[in-house]
């Protein structure tokens, strides 16, 4: 009828008494559906010969705040009539857990209730405190980086967490252009990685071009590898992926830096770098920031794999283990559970494959305020976060649990664990720790801790 409003309009009147229609003959009239509750309540009275009373008002509930699911409130019905009626005492005991499941109910979503107007005042104030800090990064520090930047004021602020509208500017200025790389440079290099991409036979397979890596004393050639390691950064994001709006960008800024530093080449794990400076960074300004900050001692040595280096590195963070989580540190000890099977991964990717991106952008504003260190100090403050349940894991569930950090870490929690961490051992900091083990390197491995033997 919906079809022909019009004709069914027009019909109505007849339609009611027409008789009905079938597939062969006519059926007599339909009756009308449509009837008030009480001429149905009417009728079943009549059939059944049964009268409806409508319960007492004493029975029923009253100014009850919370009201309970419906499987919760069956604990205090009846029985049906062919069981047994429950006696006073049962209907009492009943009436009193039913009175407590509401209770505990009731106190869950009042929890809840608060829990969540708690997360959006935290919220709220958090918004306002970058607000704030923004001004004062714009208006104040900014313009005079090279005076404030030491001050106990900026760092306390730096500590806190940068804006995001300023993390970009300040991460160029932290980490510097010891390179003097230039816009133009990087428009070189770049050019230069998009004919060697053209060199390539498009017709290779991706083990052919594993191998050919792996065999080619030029690391230029593992520019073919960014293409299999780009689609793999952020996933979850779907931005940097085929298609995505930044995927020749980070494509271009790993081509250019592996034409522009051949002797490292492109090692998995810079995508990671790479694209957090260009979600903040302009693609030149990002590319310069990238090239500067692997050209510390610290990526130097681990992207180039430079292994005793690398042993001195862990050789120094299990000497502040040992010292800030001491329980902890025997308990891997007992496992032979060396640094190296999770700290490469944290460092290589500076955090950002392990933890979530908005934390991880947190940790490399203060590594980019404190260097290096910070790196090893963010790593302890991990263990101590998880020190309790570490503690109860064997070799392969610790190395499996902290090769995929729980996604439910959050900043404050995080960072509480890190400022609780002391980066001094016997009066001495970490540059003077890590410097007397570049002295004991030639006396060979005797230095080292019993863990870097095996």
């Amino acid at each position: 009828r919906n079809f022909f409003t019009k004709r069914t309009k027009e019909l109505k009147p007849a339609v009611q008494s027409a008789p009905g229609w079938k597939l062969f003959g006519k059926v007599p009239p339909r009756e009308n559906l449509l009837k008030d509750s009480k001429i149905i309540q009417q009728e079943y009275e009549a059939r059944t010969g049964r009268m409806y009373k409508p319960p007492p008002s004493s029975a029923r509930r009253k100014n009850i705040e919370f009201e309970p699911l419906s499987t919760t409130a069956l604990i205090l019905e009846d029985r049906p009539a062919n069981l047994p009626a429950k006696s006073v005492e049962e209907a009492l005991r009943h009436r009193q857990e039913y009175d407590e499941m509401v209770a505990e109910a009731k106190k869950r979503e009042i929890k809840e209730a608060y829990k969540r107007k708690k997360i959006m005042r935290e919220r709220f104030k958090q918004e306002e405190n970058i607000a704030s800090a923004m001004v004062i990064w714009v208006n104040e520090i900014l313009p005079n980086w090279e005076g404030m930047r030491a001050t106990r004021r900026v760092r306390e602020l730096w500590w806190q967490g940068l804006p995001p509208s300023v993390r970009g500017k300040v991460w160029s200025l932290a980490v510097g252009n010891e390179l003097n790389i230039t816009p133009e440079l990087y428009e070189i290099f770049l050019s230069r990685a998009k004919e060697r991409w053209k060199s390539f036979s498009e017709t290779s397979s991706e083990n052919d071009i594993e191998d050919a890596v792996a065999s080619v004393a030029d690391r230029e050639a593992s520019l073919e590898l960014i293409k299999l390691d780009i689609s793999r950064t952020f996933p979850s994001l779907f931005i940097f992926q085929k298609g995505g709006p930044y995927h020749d960008l980070l494509h271009s800024v790993l081509g250019a830096y592996t034409c522009y530093r051949p002797d490292v080449g492109y090692v998995q794990g810079m995508s990671f770098i790479a694209a957090v400076l260009i979600l903040n960074l302009e693609e030149a300004d990002a590319f310069i920031a990238f090239a500067n900050l692997l050209n510390k001692p610290c990526q130097l040595a681990f992207f180039r794999v430079d292994h005793s280096m690398m042993l001195k590195y862990f050789a120094a963070f299990e000497v502040f283990f040992e010292e800030n989580l001491p329980k902890l540190f025997l308990h891997f000890k007992s496992y032979s559970l060396t640094p190296d099977i999770y700290l490469i991964d944290w460092i290589f990717t500076l955090y950002s494959k392990s933890l979530p991106l908005d934390l991880a952008c947190r940790v490399w504003d203060v590594f980019c305020r404190d260097g290096e260190e910070f790196l090893f100090r963010t790593g302890l403050g991990i263990l101590r976060l998880y020190e309790d349940i570490l503690l109860q894991m064997d070799f392969i569930h610790i190395a499996q649990f902290l090769t995929k950090l729980p996604e439910d870490i959050t900043s404050e929690k995080l960072f509480s664990c890190i400022a609780a961490i002391q980066m001094q051992n016997s009066n001495k900091k970490w540059a003077q720790v890590f410097a007397s083990l570049m002295k004991d390197n030639k006396e060979g491995d005797k230095n080292h801790s019993p863990a870097l033997k095996s």
